[in-house]
């Protein structure tokens, strides 16, 4: 199903280069090869009782969970990209497969002028068993749910919720088929300081798909609140026995991330906090040379077996120095204990495990490259791209085609500086340590155009390396840099052979990039090394993404 809706956007795309300028030659990429290989997961592990944290590696951030009998389904946050918000399949919560994309229509998913980082925020997952339906609740400018039978066969347009004002919407079905939608809001009482929030709940009714009654605040301020919490959001209600929790996460998302839990005898409360709050964060842990560092942890969800075991998944990212990472935030998977009625992921100044270790049996049958070192390469021969694959905004019209040859892409009208549609498709860099590299055949006509591989965190943020032409009429090789401003040319050189095919390799190593060419068979020769990258990362550029890399053809450049 997966295969044949990219097919269908593929060819889609293929009508009309929207936009495209000046003629060009159209630029054909014949391979992407991906080798990662960070340290962290350089060690053998037992793979049928241990696995890697994270779980997902890279740009999927604000997990949530859900499970239907023996299966369990993951959502991600996808921003400005398209198709919109993964999904993921698991029986045994480490192994994953995406089975597709929850919203694959441009009218379920309208993007185009976001930024980067706006878009599709904080998806949440529930399933409902008293009518038997998936539910998949986000915002994206309004709030907005769209719900399904079964995940693997598409899900509805959206059903807008203009009632909810505010972020993180989060639904929860009772045993009694009563629903409950639960968001970050502002407090209904004048703010007290800045960044004070209150979590909201709204009624609603399952067979009228609508918001009644009243909206109540059960939350104002967050946990502690005499010490002037901020920015308590992404919660989620759930039911153990008799008693309701709601969690949700606080401290905003960079180093100071947490997760806090409260219980309550009814969704409408009184709501109690938990006394160790919090329950999940590595802000607590000041050594910055531990070892596999791990830091912002946070927006967690729970999730029981059919065992009654507990589990939660969350966010964290992998920084390479002080606050410092371009791999974006990774999904991590922790047993969750219970103590007193209340439910603790990860203890209090303890470090997040670079290996866990389950007790059950594990199934082995996941995507190899979710997690761990890996490495692959995509050759595009088949008749529609990887589900690695991504747009910004949406597919470009007739930009695209898949052949024998290769990827080939008709250079645009637009470019990495505009928020738009691009001739370009865009992968996650998922380790600090790695290398990418492709082969391009392109014959530029002027000096606008220009293809080869992009590096992105943002329009203002954002590397790109490739063929052009010179003034003078010369093929050159170009590696560009926008850092929070125009791009700016940092190296060039011309080239020998305007036909021969040109590789590129961009080697990442923490902070430092590389980039590296060759002319036909030739071997590698440095265009420029030791590359600051920092611009790359979040705490740098602001924004919620990872790094980006991307095959990318303009005709404006």
């Amino acid at each position: 199903m997966q295969r044949l809706c990219l097919s269908v956007l593929l060819a889609c795309a293929a009508m009309l280069c929207h936009g495209q300028a000046a003629p060009s030659s159209a630029a054909t990429f014949s391979y992407f090869a991906y080798d990662g290989h960070d340290a962290r997961f350089d060690r053998a592990i037992d793979p049928a009782t241990q696995y890697f944290n994270p779980i997902l590696l890279g740009f999927f951030p604000d997990p949530s969970i859900c499970r239907k009998g023996d299966t369990y389904y993951l959502v991600c946050s996808s921003f400005a990209f398209f198709p919109g918000v993964p999904i993921f399949e698991s029986k045994d919560l480490v192994n994953w497969q995406q089975i597709g994309f929850v919203l694959d229509r441009p009218s379920q998913v309208p993007l185009r002028g976001q930024g980067w980082s706006q878009g599709i925020m904080a998806p949440a997952i529930s399933y409902n068993e008293q009518n038997d339906t998936f539910y998949m609740v986000s915002t994206n400018g309004r709030n907005f749910y769209v719900k399904t039978k079964d995940p693997h066969q598409g899900w509805s347009e959206p059903i807008y919720i203009d009632r909810v004002k505010g972020i993180d919407p989060s639904f929860f079905f009772d045993r009694d088929g009563k629903g409950y939608l639960v968001h970050n809001a502002a407090p209904f009482a004048p703010a007290e300081y800045s960044g004070q929030r209150a979590i909201h709940l709204h009624r609603f009714d399952v067979a009228g798909d609508s918001l009644f009654g009243s909206e109540e605040e059960i939350v104002h301020g967050g946990s502690h609140v005499t010490e002037k919490p901020f920015w308590i959001e992404g919660p989620h209600l759930f039911r153990v026995g008799d008693t309701y929790y709601l969690m949700c996460a606080e401290g905003g998302t960079g180093d100071q991330h947490s997760e806090v839990i409260f219980r309550a005898p009814s969704p409408l409360g009184p709501w109690e906090e938990c006394p160790t709050n919090p329950i999940l964060t590595q802000r607590d842990l000041t050594d910055s040379n531990r070892p596999d560092i791990v830091n912002s942890a946070g927006h967690a969800e729970l999730v029981q077996t059919p065992e009654g075991d507990w589990w939660g998944v969350f966010l964290a990212a992998r920084p390479y120095e002080d606050d410092f990472y371009n791999t974006g935030r990774d999904t991590y998977l922790l047993p969750v204990t219970w103590n007193d009625g209340w439910p603790t992921i990860l203890p209090a100044n303890t470090p997040i495990p670079a290996v866990g270790t389950v007790n059950h049996t594990l199934t082995q049958d996941g995507n190899p490259h979710l997690s761990g070192n890996f490495a692959y390469t995509d050759r595009f021969d088949s008749t529609a791209l990887s589900i690695r694959w991504l747009y910004r905004c949406r597919p470009p019209q007739g930009c695209l085609s898949l052949s024998s040859e290769g990827l080939t892409l008709q250079p645009a009208a637009t470019n990495l500086t505009q928020r738009d549609t691009l001739s370009a498709i865009f992968c996650r860099q998922q380790h600090t340590d790695f290398s990418a590299e492709t082969q391009l055949v392109f014959t530029p006509q002027d000096t606008a155009a220009f293809a080869g591989m992009a590096l992105v965190q943002n329009d203002k943020c954002h590397f790109t390396f490739g063929k052009s032409l010179s003034p003078s009429g010369q093929p050159i090789i170009l590696l560009t840099c926008a850092d929070k401003g125009a791009p700016v040319t940092v190296a060039t050189k011309p080239l020998s052979d305007a036909a021969a095919p040109l590789r590129l390799r961009i080697a990442g190593q923490g902070r430092y990039y590389d980039f590296l060419y060759a002319e036909g068979t030739a071997d590698w020769q440095p265009l420029a090394t030791h590359v600051d990258g920092v611009l790359l990362s979040t705490h740098y550029s602001g924004g919620f993404i990872g790094a980006m890399l991307g095959l990318y053809a303009t005709a404006r450049r």
